[in-house]
């Protein structure tokens, strides 16, 4: 049985959003200098893509490593079938240490006191253990302070088993072209690459652009680049047309019911809509447990016939209703959420402005019990 609210994952977008970006990369690089490599992020399900299905496609495109955000994902991607490099974001203080062995993945050490737990793991194993290296430049959640790696680092740099691959910062404000603590995590972190190098070590590769980063300043893609949420067809800052993103998912579900409701009556929870005039209004099943935010009634906007059709009343649970007055519909005509429908669109930023949040939080919130339907790439 499926239910009849579903997502549509594209994978043969994905893998186009894949290419456009390491063709945007090359083609603003240097010709003295080697375009960056992608490091693909597909943790929290891959945005709420699906894990498994997005991260076999991005290899086919040629993804050489992927990201997640701890160790238990990175075990998933394994048992999905992913074979190239892992870099495991999070903290590792709270973690069980063995799937990094197990699985071959590489962990970010981003406290003295992750290098001292890594380097025991190894040392136990008699494994060497390649890591990513983490500065806090300013965002000031993971990673070691930029202005205090002097005291901090020989430590971890003196550890036997461990192995220096890369290392890493990441930005507090890079879609927000306004702000100045964008350029000074850069600068920071072009000082704290010169006081690791100053303590002895070799670097042997750098990143820190995410996706805003990676559309809005060139001097940050370094040796790797981490697209998100690029990746999934949306620019969290405004995509240059030489780079051609196309949305990967769409949201759909089709009507059950057909309601006529009269002037002054309400419609759902707390009668938040009151009809001014006869109305009518169809009943979908989707809801808050499907990740619709309950914020979207009286705000957002479905497709139905082609037509924007507002939402109306409260978003409850597993249902809500969309006041199609004026439009011949009937039970099983289909509501789009997210995605296209005759000529119009509506995109996971339009969703996210009609409720004041993040592209990211529409998309990584798309309940578990909402099946996705995956569109082989060809």
């Amino acid at each position: 049985m499926v239910r009849c609210t579903l997502a549509h994952v594209d994978l043969a977008a994905l893998e186009a959003n894949y290419r456009a970006i390491e063709a945007f990369v090359a083609a603003r690089t240097p010709p003295a200098r080697r375009p960056p490599a992608i490091i693909a992020v597909v943790k929290a399900n891959a945005y709420g893509h699906g894990a498994r299905h997005v991260a076999l496609a991005l290899e086919r495109a040629g993804a050489s490593t992927l990201a997640c955000a701890d160790i238990e994902e990175g075990v998933a991607l394994r048992r999905a079938g992913a074979r190239g490099r892992i870099l495991v974001f999070g903290a590792l203080s709270v973690s069980d240490l063995s799937g990094l062995f197990d699985d071959d993945l590489t962990p970010t050490c981003s406290t003295p006191g992750a290098g001292r737990a890594l380097q025991a793991a190894a040392a136990a194993r008699g494994r060497r253990l390649r890591y990513h290296l983490k500065i806090d430049t300013g965002l000031n959640r993971l990673g070691f302070r930029h202005d205090h790696l002097r005291a901090t680092l020989p430590e971890l740099f003196a550890s036997p088993n461990l192995d220096l691959a890369a290392v890493y910062t990441h930005f507090a404000t890079a879609d927000d072209p306004t702000h100045p603590l964008f350029d000074l995590q850069r600068q920071r972190f072009a000082a704290a690459l010169e006081t690791i190098r100053g303590l002895g070590a070799i670097v042997p590769a750098r990143h820190a652009a995410n996706s805003a980063a990676i559309v809005r300043d060139a001097r940050t893609w370094h040796d790797f680049v981490r697209p998100g949420l690029l990746l999934y067809g949306v620019s969290p800052a405004g995509a240059p047309a030489d780079l051609p993103l196309r949305p990967v998912l769409s949201l759909r579900s089709r009507i059950v019911s057909v309601k006529h409701v009269r002037p002054g009556e309400g419609v759902g929870y707390g009668a938040r809509f009151i009809a001014e005039t006869p109305r009518v209004v169809a009943i979908v099943p989707a809801g808050y447990a499907d990740g619709l935010d309950a914020r979207l009634g009286g705000r957002g906007q479905v497709l139905v016939g082609g037509r924007r059709t507002p939402i109306v009343g409260a978003v409850s649970m597993d249902m809500l209703a969309v006041d199609v007055t004026g439009t011949t519909v009937e039970p099983g005509d289909e509501v789009v959420f997210l995605g296209q429908q005759g000529g119009e669109r509506i995109t996971v930023a339009e969703m996210a402005a009609a409720i004041g949040t993040i592209p990211y939080e529409i998309l990584c919130r798309i309940g578990a019990r909402i099946e996705r339907v995956y569109d082989e790439a060809r």
